[in-house]
């Protein structure tokens, strides 16, 4: 499938330029020729990746960078500033503002298709793994359910959720959150590595949410050693305060002071031990449900489900 761009220009000559060098090299491209217009097409069919000119009459191209950023449908769109100005302010304007790159004008046709394709690829790897824990992302997690429904073998599927996650980002700001974060990765990878000794695939949906793949005689003593090593090393994340009273004070929205236990960890199990999945979909919706199960007791936690299935 080929990937869509749409150029936002104000030139008519420039934009059919643009657009000719990009159906030359196979992308599909649609023209707007204002900002007004460009919010439109980009609403109606999210495009991979906006050529933005930054002079236009009404809505410019740093405004309409602004827009696209701020809105959840087109906050992840690829966008290439196009620029007349060389002056150094004008090109930080446009990063900081959300455009990931910027050409400035006239340019080569070969340095256009050049820019195009190195922001498409980076925002593809930037999807297919996470850049806080370096672990595969949504969509290799994604691809890698599907190939084990695809090809029929037998798998357990471990859906790990941090408790309690909010209230200690609250507590000690999102730095340290990250560092919760990571140090559930690491202890995730790690054990799936080596402490169970069984291929397993660790993948990061992003936030506190991971999902795993391992063989089905594995998974529980893969869930065991999670679970033993999380709740040693987390401590080590706490003021020593907390940690030994075990359990964090905010006050709440009422004024009130309010308890909230140190973060553990759920995971909640799907497996092909007595069911097939005929979709990916299938096996995350029962390890999701596994997992919300798991929550209800306190502390970590973890829980398999054991339905028979078609």
């Amino acid at each position: 499938m080929s990937q869509r761009i749409l150029v936002v220009d104000d030139d008519r000559d420039i934009a059919r330029f643009v657009e000719v060098n990009l159906l030359t090299e196979g992308f599909e491209v649609e023209v707007a020729s204002d900002g007004i217009e460009a919010l439109g097409k980009a609403k109606a069919g999210t495009p991979d990746l906006a050529l933005v000119d930054v002079m236009m009459p009404g809505m410019d191209g740093f405004e309409l960078v602004e827009r696209l950023r701020s809105d959840p449908r087109t906050a992840n769109i690829s966008i290439i500033m196009l620029t007349a100005k060389s002056l150094t302010a004008d090109k930080v304007l446009g990063l900081t503002t959300g455009a990931d790159d910027y050409i400035i004008k006239p340019f080569d046709p070969v340095e256009l298709v050049a820019r195009v394709k190195g922001t498409l690829r980076r925002a593809e790897e930037m999807r297919a793994s996470s850049p806080l824990t370096g672990l595969p992302g949504n969509k290799r997690v994604q691809d890698e359910i599907a190939k084990l429904v695809d090809e029929g073998q037998p798998f357990a599927l471990i859906y790990a959720d941090l408790d309690n996650f909010k209230a200690f980002n609250d507590r000690y700001g999102f730095l340290r959150g990250d560092g919760a974060i990571k140090l559930a990765a690491s202890i995730l990878q790690d054990e799936a590595a080596g402490a169970v000794g069984a291929p397993a695939f660790v993948g990061h949906m992003g936030g506190d949410d991971f999902l795993l793949a391992c063989p089905p005689d594995a998974v529980e003593g893969l869930c065991k050693a999670i679970i033993e090593r999380f709740d040693r090393e987390i401590r080590e994340l706490y003021d020593q305060e907390d940690a030994d009273r075990g359990y964090v004070e905010l006050q709440n929205r009422q004024g009130d002071m309010q308890r909230f236990p140190l973060l553990s960890i759920s995971l909640g199990v799907a497996t092909t031990e007595r069911r097939r999945f005929a979709h990916p979909g299938e096996a995350v919706t029962v390890a999701t449900e596994m997992k919300n199960y798991a929550k209800r007791t306190e502390g970590s936690a973890w829980a398999i489900d054991r339905r028979a299935g078609g």
